[in-house]
């Protein structure tokens, strides 16, 4: 059998061996380090914002947004309903409860008009993380409009939308602060590794304080609560070594995403991620959507006989156990994706062979399930 294909793995086809062995020669290896501080502003550039702070995984990032817009115990965050545990458990470690919001049948993402009922309805509220959703982004505008008549804050997830552009402007460019993941199945990756960045100087400056163990100076004095979420110089030079090769890389899932578009486009039974059109997608993780469980199920299970990976994506999380008694406001969006949105290979290396591959998996399974009904 021909090797089998990844979902999502590391384009590591640049300078990534040159910058690590640059880190080791010089003895920068820890999280202090030239490669951090420039990683930091080449996403600050990316995004069009003041700041950047490098962190040590998205989940991170998104709790010290949360920290320095203010939430605090006993708080509310509006979350949606269909995103990344990632997003929920970072509200729950600044010690607020998540109240999910579903999302909207065009894009996926957060429905503004929910956000706004549910915000008229728990004035504890204090921060909407709004989820940018498999390389496209949520509907900011709309979501900051709901948001701006209650003063809460807005934080974009945009953890898997690095490259995407809303309405002209760059992902991360919306909402009080956004953050970055680079995780290895990432677009870009650092093998680990997150960022936030924002336009305010103080929120910056406290998110960086708090990534240090809020230590002051070089003295054993600490003047609050800290963690130790700061970057490694490493992960930062692997990082930086992917962004010099960000454009390409896009382009070249976007390139499989147009080629399966195109490929599964007769096929009754696949439907296709959204792309709106206020968005240029990145097509990060390029995902359709069958008819129900048990086709997926039997998707995956086909894929996986031919030596393609294929996976289930994310589910209603409101739905689980640890959130079952959190307020929701909910209209059956995310009932409805969840376990019915299924995930095929777009790493950026992936050649055109192996997209034939999956085309060809995809098809077939498809055809053997309408043939047997015909």
């Amino acid at each position: 059998m021909p090797d089998r294909i990844p979902l999502s793995v590391p384009d590591l086809r640049g300078r990534e061996a040159e910058l690590l062995l640059g880190c080791v020669r010089d003895n920068w290896v820890s999280s202090a380090g030239p490669e951090v501080t420039a990683f930091e502003n080449a996403m600050a550039q990316l995004t069009g914002r003041n700041h950047a702070v490098a962190t040590v995984n998205g989940t991170a990032a998104l709790h010290l947004a949360l920290l320095a817009a203010g939430v605090k115990p006993g708080d509310q965050v509006v979350v949606p309903d269909w995103t990344f545990a990632a997003s929920v458990n970072a509200a729950a470690h600044a010690g607020a409860t998540p109240a999910f919001v579903d999302v909207r049948e065009a894009d996926w993402a957060i429905d503004p008009a929910l956000v706004s009922e549910m915000l008229a309805n728990h004035p504890t509220i204090r921060a909407v993380i709004a989820v940018d959703p498999l390389g496209h982004t949520a509907d900011l505008d709309a979501v900051e409009a709901a948001c701006a008549s209650y003063g809460v804050p807005v934080i974009e997830d945009a953890a898997g939308a690095i490259g995407a552009r809303y309405r002209g402007r760059p992902s991360g460019s919306g909402g009080t602060a956004a953050i970055f993941s680079f995780n290895g199945n990432k677009t870009v990756t650092a093998g680990g590794g997150g960022m936030l960045v924002t336009d305010d100087a103080a929120l910056a400056e406290h998110v960086r304080h708090l990534s240090t163990q809020a230590r002051p100076g070089d003295d054993y004095v600490h003047d609050m609560i800290g963690f130790n979420y700061r970057m490694t110089n490493v992960n930062a030079a692997l990082g930086l070594a992917q962004y010099e090769r960000l454009d390409e890389m896009v382009a070249a899932r976007r390139a499989i995403a147009a080629r399966y578009d195109e490929a599964f486009s007769g096929l009754a039974m696949v439907t296709r991620m959204p792309r709106p059109d206020y968005c240029e997608s990145v097509s990060w993780l390029y995902s359709v959507r069958l008819p129900d469980e048990t086709s997926a199920r039997s998707l995956i299970a086909s894929c996986d006989e031919a030596g393609v990976e294929a996976r289930l994506f994310w589910r209603s999380l409101s739905a689980q156990i640890p959130w079952a008694d959190t307020p929701r406001l909910l209209r059956g969006v995310s009932t409805a994706l969840s376990g019915t949105v299924v995930s095929l290979p777009s790493s950026s290396s992936l050649g055109e062979q192996d997209q034939r591959r999956v085309i060809d998996t995809v098809t077939a399974w498809h055809d053997s399930l309408v043939g047997a009904e015909a």
